[in-house]
């Protein structure tokens, strides 16, 4: 199996990214073209045959969800795209945007065509000031040149795009925090049912996928389905954009095929570890992603392979930790991060985050009893289970995982020592 296998990220820096013809030249819009000389249900058939699953981190399968989208016979229908990309450690989407921006308006046109949309919105991170300029110059040279607005390819389908600058925080990647976002209001998750899909954006039918999701579609309607597939394994079919940093040699975005595993990743692609220390533990998915050590590393890149571990691919995000790093620290700065980010709609989530950082705070300053872990599991359940949206759920998955794989660290934490040289409590400090 190939290590890498460039589909969506073919035209990365060989092409000049806001260029028309640069990106035509390369089979751009062939995939468009195509779909609108398709009847709806193929173009579903195609995607179905793909089987693409959502790279935004829910996984769930776009076929499906874009034949739901379709059987909704309520209008205007609206197109949005999630490029807020607020998970730390994770720059995929940025390197669609900033290398190949043709391939998400590309894919966004053609999910427009299918549900009969005439409008469509890009939410780009608030951050992210140079993908926003490119993403609103290519779409200007697409206007310019047919492939957007009015009677698109002298056809009597037309669809305009506008990039809406995100506001800077992390719930906004959830689907209906965005979506209130987008419309002007504070970005808190909206109560579901109903969801998007019947009553999104303005209230209407909405379609919203992130950005790797839409920018797979024109090459699996160039390809075909059954090849996109191919590249995968019989459950997670193509390949998957990863971000993979931290204590790497080799750090970056890479396109692989799914059923590459975490070794193979880390260990090639990555070249190891940096600095010739020894590898202590991976978080896959971002912050909200799951913290496991090395026993895991042969588990291949699939999601249905990777839930039976209890582990979610969740944005893509692999971040590779050496031993010269306290796991209680780790814990603590991610449950910081969710207690800084969470919105404070619901109780679980803003209070939850803020009882587990007081109890981390004292781990890390030696003080910490055992009765601390009867309330970080009794404080984890209730938020997994009773928050609002998916930050609350998942916002412990680092500690509670951390805990399971390294438990014995927090245990010395407890009695005063760190089993690494590099916080507070380490002996060359006491």
């Amino acid at each position: 199996m190939s290590i890498e296998a460039k589909l969506l990220s073919a035209n990365f820096d060989r092409i000049i990214p806001d260029s028309l013809e640069d990106y035509k030249r390369f089979g751009g819009y062939n995939g468009l073209k195509k779909a609108m000389n398709m009847r709806p249900e193929q173009i579903i058939e195609e995607i179905k045959l793909s089987k693409l699953m959502g790279r935004g981190g829910a996984a769930y399968p776009t076929g499906i969800k874009w034949e739901q989208a379709h059987e909704v016979k309520k209008f205007p229908k609206y197109v949005v795209c999630n490029a807020d990309e607020g998970e730390p450690g994770t720059l995929k989407d940025k390197y669609v945007m900033d290398k190949d921006p043709y391939k998400l308006i590309e894919g966004m046109t053609i999910a427009a065509y299918l549900l009969g949309a005439r409008e469509g919105y890009i939410y780009v991170r608030g951050e992210y000031k140079k993908s926003q300029e490119i993403l609103r110059g290519a779409i200007k040279n697409a206007v310019n040149a047919n492939y957007l607005g009015e009677n698109i390819l002298g056809s009597d389908f037309s669809f305009d795009l506008e990039v809406i600058s995100g506001a800077g925080a992390y719930v906004c990647g959830e689907n209906s925090a965005l979506v209130e976002s987008s419309e002007g209001r504070a970005g808190r998750p909206r109560m579901k049912p109903p969801f998007i899909k019947i009553s999104g954006f303005r209230g209407m039918p909405t379609l919203l996928n992130n950005v790797e999701t839409f920018a797979s579609v024109p090459v699996i309607m160039d390809i075909g389905g059954e090849e996109y597939a191919s590249y995968g394994t019989d459950y997670s079919g193509g390949t998957k954009l990863i971000t993979l940093s931290g204590n790497v040699v080799n750090k970056g975005v890479f396109e692989v095929p799914f059923g590459i595993t975490l070794r193979e990743i880390i260990y090639e692609l990555g070249e190891g570890i940096a600095n010739g220390r020894k590898l202590k533990m991976i978080q896959m998915g971002g912050s909200s992603g799951a913290c496991f050590s090395e026993e895991l590393l042969d588990t291949p890149l699939c999601y249905k392979t990777a839930k039976a571990k209890g582990l979610s691919l969740g944005s893509g995000a692999i971040l590779v930790i050496d031993d010269s790093n306290c796991v209680v620290d780790f814990a603590k700065c991610i449950t910081e991060f969710f207690l800084h980010e969470s919105c404070g709609k619901c109780t679980p989530c803003r209070e939850g985050n803020r009882q587990l950082a007081k109890i981390l705070d004292k781990f890390a300053k030696g003080k910490a009893s055992k009765k601390d872990y009867v309330s970080i599991d009794r404080i984890s359940n209730a938020m997994t289970n009773g928050s609002f949206c998916g930050l609350g759920q998942t916002a412990a998955t680092a500690l509670t995982t951390s805990l399971k794989f390294f438990k014995e660290e927090f245990d010395a934490h407890i009695y005063g020592r760190c089993l690494t040289d590099c916080c507070s409590m380490s002996e060359g400090e006491e």
